[in-house]
């Protein structure tokens, strides 16, 4: 009788620690840690830069960015927002790409840019990192802040990674994003984790997974299972530009080429940049980058094929 005793308390204990791994990791994810924002707009030419601070939907959640208007910075204004969302882990500078780069060039054919810190990361209201959940409430504050502090501007988003499925969620709904261009997106944020965990987390896929999966919404109030982008794409009656690199092992290629077969929209389009990493496609082509997204904007927000040059950065 003691040795099942014993056997069950063991049994136990080894549930506890296993569901306390778990619980430890988690939060560790949902905390990552802050990089600091230290990239100067001046570097790239960028002589004027507004610093901002606006609410998200969420009380509590205070948000810090830079708008950057194009006729401030010397160019002819063509009436239009393009709000940039970054990726998990990152802030508003998108460093790898960088941001700012592609910011300079979107200003230079006449988009303003709104870039902005998502909860948690750069200088904005510390809280829980959701990879998507939380952070529509960020992104629809921002859509706030342009509506409210300039009226009457067409809005598009640009969107990496988590940031990408963050667009998607968002512009799929909101009448007021006229357009959404999606950077290495992930599918199915339940899917994505269930196949892609353990690389996160360094534990194994049995029993981690599950305990994961299954213990951090109740903790956290965190549910990935509710971050769909593809349900969004499918109700989203406007166009999307999907880029993802096909050297991509973070979030493969396949989740933005799923996306794109469900986005109905004429002008939607997907451009696979070959061998390039995850967010990697516009570092490896800036160039052709540049001018594909002015074009896609052109397109859709100011109702013309002929895109203006950009400058290179």
């Amino acid at each position: 009788m003691n040795w099942m005793i014993a056997t069950v308390a063991g049994l136990v204990l080894a549930a506890a620690c296993m569901a306390a791994v778990a619980l430890r990791v988690a939060w560790k994810l949902t905390h990552p840690r802050r990089r600091p924002v230290d990239m100067e707009p001046s570097r790239f030419g960028i002589g004027h830069v507004e610093a901002v601070t606006f609410p998200s939907r969420e009380d509590g959640i205070t948000l810090s960015g830079w708008y950057i208007p194009a006729e401030a910075n010397g160019h002819d204004g063509n009436g239009c927002t393009l709000i940039f969302a970054h990726g998990y882990g990152q802030n508003r500078l998108e460093p790898h790409l960088p941001a700012l780069s592609l910011a300079a060039r979107m200003l230079a054919v006449g988009y303003d840019v709104l870039m902005f810190d998502f909860r948690n990361a750069g200088e904005s209201t510390p809280a829980l990192t959701t990879i998507g959940l939380r952070e529509q409430q960020d992104l629809r504050g921002a859509i706030d802040y342009v509506e409210q502090s300039r009226p009457g501007q067409k809005i598009g988003l640009i969107g990496f990674s988590m940031g990408a499925a963050t667009s998607l969620l968002v512009g799929g709904t909101d009448e007021r994003v006229q357009a959404v261009v999606a950077d290495s997106p992930f599918y199915s944020l339940r899917e994505y984790l269930e196949e892609n965990l353990p690389q996160w987390t360094g534990l194994p896929r049995v029993p981690f997974n599950w305990l994961i999966l299954t213990l951090s919404p109740v903790m956290l109030r965190a549910n990935p299972s509710e971050v769909r982008p593809y349900m969004a794409v499918k109700r989203a009656d406007k166009p999307i530009l999907f880029i993802h690199g096909t050297g991509d092992e973070t979030v493969p290629c396949g989740n933005s080429e799923q996306l794109r077969a469900l986005s109905a929209h004429p002008d939607s389009a997907l451009w696979l940049v070959p061998q390039a990493g995850h967010v990697r496609s516009y570092a490896m082509m800036p160039d052709e980058y540049g001018e594909r997204v002015a074009a896609f904007f052109h397109k859709t927000l100011l109702k013309t094929e002929k895109p203006l040059p950009a400058r290179n950065r």
